[in-house]
């Protein structure tokens, strides 16, 4: 109903000749008040020199509405002008979400156009830590949407195995398996310390017994970055996450990628030579200082292999460029951006989502991370603890933009003050009453009533049911996927206080069936709303 409004609105004001502003609805405290509200005629005042009521009023005379949707309107003081939806729009509207059913809230915006999400992009030296988790189910939850949104999608997994990190693994492995041969080696300075390694340094004494402190580095290089890899991968598909590309950062020295982009940079006069090292002139792009962008030892900062690959995946052809990255990334991707758009390529089609970090918290202590140590906690440690869909819950429930603390005593609750316990509970609850109303005789039709729902806690859970498309389409303009769950979050509560306040089984089988046929739609949108957040929607709890 609100786009119907907004876009009768926008002829009206244009027939008028006023600015067509976008306007601005919400839904009213008061159910007295109408189902949408709208402040146009008071943002119109000063342009139209008129008074607020009196915009109201011949906006609304002029404007003719379908008596099928809009059951009446009321312009009340200062200004606002309160709609009221009709009996008949909502009995259609639960009806097309019935026949809709998993395809309920989906749609085409995306139709047509492919989209590529790059996200966890960790170093394979060691397991995916709580830290990444939170990255993990942002990029898949992202993906989710424009999936949902009609887009053909491509998860990617950027990574680098080679440099200083995966020789500091090699050397860690090896000290590792000389230990495990009776060979007492010490680990390197700033090595890796992770019981990990211990299994990795196992598996490959049994498969090669012969190796000895004067094998080549690359053998314990290249099974570290494979045992790694393998339990990166599992965890990631524990999380129920399939990345379809490993993109490989060495594939872009290897074929000339990263001196195609200097050459290129260097034929508009935007690099320069300093101290030894290479330079991107960001100065005269706007910027408050010039960037390094091979460092005076030969080494490449990461910013020149970000262009080289961000240029490629132009070139693969894609509409929709997501990139999801830590806080560290904060001020890289910027000059990054800028010497694509001096390429020429169009960097409206890259959106940049910044998460910030996570703490986990056990009671009122923090728990600490680090990848090299033996303390850190892992992904799957968490999974372990509190299970899949607390995880991917947990991880989103909050805006990217903010720090999460991770609750551990919270996440593990099986109480109602457990946000994703609460949702799945909803869903549990509905199937509950569809098997008591069958073992009472009641059965499910398809034709039934829906005008006997009238109550104000049934028009206000109809009305939160009724926003969940918008909800999508909001997660998928902002990349702001925190709203899904908080929406969720308010549906569950809306049924909760309808099933307080009317029985849904009762003598009167026309109003119970009436009131299943809404408990149905109710179902459906939770069904896939959790689907889109990798949430299971248990049918029993």
């Amino acid at each position: 109903m609100k786009s119907y409004l907004e876009q009768h609105l926008k002829t009206r004001l244009t027939e008028l000749g006023w600015p067509v502003e976008e306007p601005q609805f919400s839904r009213p405290k008061k159910a007295e008040n109408g189902d949408w509200s709208t402040n146009i005629a008071m943002a119109l005042a000063r342009v139209a020199r008129q008074a607020p009521l009196q915009i109201a009023h011949t906006i609304m005379e002029g404007l003719i509405l379908d008596p099928e949707i809009v059951d009446r309107y009321e312009i009340v003081a200062p200004g606002f002008i309160n709609f009221f939806q009709s009996p008949d729009y909502l009995a259609h509207q639960l009806r097309k979400i019935v026949t809709q059913d998993f395809h309920y809230g989906r749609n085409k915006s995306g139709a047509g156009q492919k989209a590529q999400v790059e996200f966890v992009s960790a170093n394979p030296t060691g397991p995916l830590t709580v830290g990444h988790g939170r990255q993990t189910v942002l990029g898949d939850t992202i993906a989710n949407i424009l999936e949902w949104s009609g887009y053909e999608v491509v998860r990617e997994y950027y990574f680098n195995n080679a440099g200083r990190q995966m020789r500091k693994l090699g050397e860690s492995l090896r000290a590792r398996y000389l230990t495990l041969k009776g060979q007492s080696t010490a680990l390197p300075e700033d090595g890796y310390q992770g019981e990990y390694l211990v299994e990795i340094a196992k598996e490959l004494l049994e498969q090669q017994p012969d190796l000895s402190v004067e094998t080549e580095l690359s053998v314990f290089k290249t099974h570290a970055e494979a045992g790694i890899f393998q339990i990166i991968k599992d965890t990631l598909a524990r999380m129920g996450v399939t990345h379809d590309v490993f993109y490989n950062e060495n594939t872009l020295y290897e074929t000339g990628k990263i001196e195609e982009v200097l050459d290129e940079l260097r034929r508009k006069n935007l690099v320069f030579t300093k101290d030894g090292a290479t330079w991107f002139k960001t100065t005269e792009l706007g910027f408050d200082q010039d960037r390094v962008l091979v460092k005076s030892t030969g080494e490449p900062t990461y910013r020149l292999p970000d262009m080289a690959y961000h240029r490629e995946k132009f070139r693969r052809g894609f509409d929709l460029i997501i990139d999801v990255f830590g806080a560290d990334h904060q001020d890289t991707y910027p000059d990054v951006l800028a010497a694509l758009k001096v390429m020429g390529f169009d960097t409206s089609k890259v959106h940049v989502v910044i998460h910030q970090f996570v703490t986990l918290m056990r009671g009122d202590e923090v728990v600490k991370m680090s990848t090299r140590k033996a303390e850190f906690v892992t992904l799957d440690e968490l999974l372990d603890e509190v299970g899949v869909d607390v995880v991917r819950y947990f991880y989103i429930m909050r805006g990217a933009g903010s720090h999460l603390n991770f609750d551990l005593d919270l996440a593990k609750r099986q109480t109602e003050e457990n946000p994703v316990f609460y949702l799945q509970y909803a869903h549990a609850r509905i199937a509950s009453i569809f098997r008591k109303a069958e073992e009472r005789g009641i059965t499910y039709d398809v034709h039934a009533d829906l005008t006997r729902l009238g109550e104000a806690e049934t028009l206000a859970l109809i009305n939160e049911l009724l926003a969940f498309p918008e909800v999508v389409e909001r997660c998928l303009r902002s990349l702001e996927v925190h709203h899904l769950p908080n929406y969720l979050y308010a549906l569950a509560t809306a049924l909760h206080k309808f099933y307080t306040e009317h029985r849904v089984i009762s003598e009167d089988v026309p109003l119970s069936q009436a009131r299943l046929f809404l408990l149905k739609a109710v179902k459906i949108a939770l069904r896939n709303g959790l689907q889109i957040l990798g949430v299971t929607a248990p049918e029993r709890m």
